[in-house]
């Protein structure tokens, strides 16, 4: 367990330095091909998605994208996706399927945006669809939480058959602000709910939501993202092996195993018809 509090853990992950997709993708990856477009609507750059190659595998790899710097945050819309991007990601997702590519997704985002635009173009339904599409994606998906895990905007990408955590990272239904300002009307009061709201991976660990946790270098991935990239490529290494002999032993036990992940079976009864 770590000995640093759920607050001192988002200082780390707002650390200007952290590393995100951006730079863990080249790092984990070879052969990058990135794809643009919904197809329906236009391009998302808070969500990069494409072929690659891990290790000679064929992957598919969808990241939300946050900037390192002013420039790339206002190209990204500062990591929080339009409808238009998780459509893009689902596109992906189902290609990936088509071709029996393993798919992996790495969350990074505070939430969806919640702009007028957004709305407007169905920013929920989208987000539905993908978590409706993903339960039973017939390929492996490995979802890893790399800082920021907020709302619908994560669990778009988190329905999968693991999800890991970096060790400083969060996740949440909603983000510490969010939750501020609702319960206290206080925005600024974010600090005092991120320590009350158990979104550490410590916390979902324990609660059973996290399967694993992935070791960050000491102080954060920001002192040695090589290091870090290094972890996640050796957690994906591991799963990806486990869940490709799943794949072939029965892909009906594993889909139900991803549904059942996210469902409570049989704990309660079912309700009585009218």
């Amino acid at each position: 367990m770590s000995e640093l509090t759920a607050c001192q853990k988002l200082d780390i992950i707002r650390h200007k330095g952290r590393p995100t997709a951006l730079d863990y993708i080249p790092m984990i990856f070879d052969e990058f091909f990135e794809m643009h477009g919904d197809r329906l609507y236009g391009d998302d750059n808070a969500i990069m998605g494409g072929v690659a190659s891990f290790k000679g595998t064929p992957v598919t790899v969808i990241a939300e994208v946050k900037g390192r710097n002013l420039a790339e945050n206002q190209k990204c819309n500062f990591g929080m996706p339009h409808p238009e991007g998780y459509r893009k990601a689902l596109r992906l997702a189902k290609q990936a399927e088509k071709f029996h590519r393993p798919v992996i997704c790495l969350v990074d985002t505070a939430g969806a945006f919640c702009g007028i635009e957004a709305e407007k173009r169905g920013q929920g339904e989208a987000i539905a669809k993908n978590i409706m599409e993903f339960m039973t994606l017939k390929t492996p998906v490995i979802s890893i939480i790399l800082g920021e895990g907020g709302s619908g905007g994560a669990l778009a990408l988190a329905v999968c058959d693991r999800l890991a955590m970096l060790e400083n990272s969060i996740y949440s239904v909603i983000s510490p602000r969010g939750f501020a300002s609702i319960l206290w009307k206080d925005a600024s009061r974010e600090r005092e709910a991120c320590d009350i709201m158990k979104i550490t991976a410590d916390d979902l660990k324990a609660l059973g939501v996290c399967d694993s946790i992935i070791s960050e270098a000491d102080g954060g991935a920001h002192n040695d993202p090589q290091q870090t990239a290094e972890n996640i490529s050796d957690y994906i290494s591991q799963t990806l092996e486990d869940l490709q002999r799943k794949f072939q032993k029965g892909l009906d036990e594993m889909i139900n195993q991803r549904y059942n992940k996210f469902r409570v079976v049989g704990e309660f009864e079912e309700p009585s018809a009218f």
